[in-house]
């Protein structure tokens, strides 16, 4: 997150894309640069500031997610835009809300791999270069001895008859013989690597090894409203089937990426990733909910609204604050940014449940 934006500059970036609407933007930026305050206090004292949450309002058009989604950009922050229309209480059919902080936590780790990728991409694609060079132009292998023989064993039960003159000659013409074809070998190697950094053999088919699970077209399909039962159920079985070594046919320049891809993959840590996922997650995350008139209002008791107040319920501790279990690890959405947004043109904001009000 960029903590050098003072709550004027993060309005001045936004007015260069969202016009009009200076309350709006200066309460998110207000929001946004006092979770960033709250990183540069003590420790013991971050969990006595209570963060507060956003609620706009306005017809469509005039900005609201544009500046939620704006705002993500400029700070570098995890975002996910969601409907609350889609959710419903938990029991019925739709998504459960659980899911918003999943989904959320998912966008974080890509974006902390993006980064994480950016740091090792030279020497990936270094090490990428080296395996398409090995494919384009090996090196020559020595010989190999009898199989379950070692290559001195020959030399010591060698005929007596042949003089040890003849085995020095022997040795000598075939050590030459190695050290021509790997100089030989060494200049085709350079002159390959020279044409490869060119671009000269772009067009060219090779064969690469990819890794493929065997779990690859598996999906998951659970009850709608199950998300926590099935959100990490592919990763489960996928671990259980090896993956596989293919080999696929392409071009140098289609098998660059990929090669890059791999060594990258290398170089970096999962798990530090994870963690870095969810401790962005926690500290910087803004959650932008909208549709919120559409669960606003008392339910009649019966008709297809018959749920709207228990999405609210379930929102609640969400927005309160709580702890998701996703699968990389427990997530609090403590100090997690809601702004809530709708037209309510039919319904009012008052008509919202008190708590929810509040929060």
């Amino acid at each position: 997150m960029n903590k050098e934006l003072t709550p004027r500059e993060t309005v001045e970036q936004l007015d260069r894309f969202i016009v009009g609407q200076h309350k709006a933007k200066r309460a998110v930026a207000i929001a946004i640069r006092n979770r960033v305050r709250r990183q540069m206090i003590a420790e013991e004292l971050r969990d006595e500031v209570i963060p507060k949450n956003i609620l706009m309002i306005g017809p469509t058009g005039v900005g609201k997610t544009e500046i939620a989604r704006r705002l993500s950009a400029l700070v570098k922050a995890p975002f996910i835009k969601v409907e609350a229309s889609k959710f419903t209480e938990t029991g019925y059919v739709g998504r459960d809300v659980e899911s918003i902080v999943r989904d959320l936590v998912e966008v974080g780790y890509r974006m902390v791999q993006r980064e994480a990728f950016a740091q090792v991409e030279e020497e990936a694609r270094q090490r990428a270069e080296a395996r398409l060079l090995d494919i384009l132009a090996p090196l020559p292998s020595r010989q190999a001895p009898a199989p379950g023989r070692p290559s001195w064993v020959g030399d010591l039960f060698r005929d007596d008859e042949q003089g040890s003159s003849d085995s020095d000659s022997e040795t000598e013409t075939r050590y030459e013989i190695e050290r021509k074809q790997r100089d030989q070998a060494e200049r085709v190697r350079d002159l390959t690597r020279r044409r490869l950094a060119a671009g000269e053999l772009d067009n060219q088919e090779i064969e690469v090894e990819v890794e493929q699970s065997q779990m690859q077209n598996l999906q998951v399909f659970t009850a709608a409203g199950m998300e926590e039962m099935g959100f990490d159920m592919q990763d489960l079985l996928g671990n259980l089937f090896p993956r596989q070594k293919t080999t696929k046919r392409t071009r140098v320049a289609e098998a660059r990426p990929l090669l890059v891809q791999q060594e990258a993959e290398k170089l970096v840590d999962p798990q530090a990733i994870a963690r870095e996922a969810v401790r962005r997650v926690e500290n910087h995350g803004i959650v932008f909910l909208d549709e919120m008139d559409k669960i606003a209002g008392r339910e009649s008791g019966h008709g297809p609204d018959v749920s709207r107040e228990g999405v609210q319920r379930d929102i609640l501790p969400i927005v309160e604050g709580c702890t998701v279990m996703t699968k990389y690890g427990p997530v609090s959405t403590d100090h997690v940014l809601f702004i809530a947004a709708g037209a309510f043109h039919v319904a009012k904001p008052a008509e919202l449940i008190p708590e929810l009000q509040g929060r």
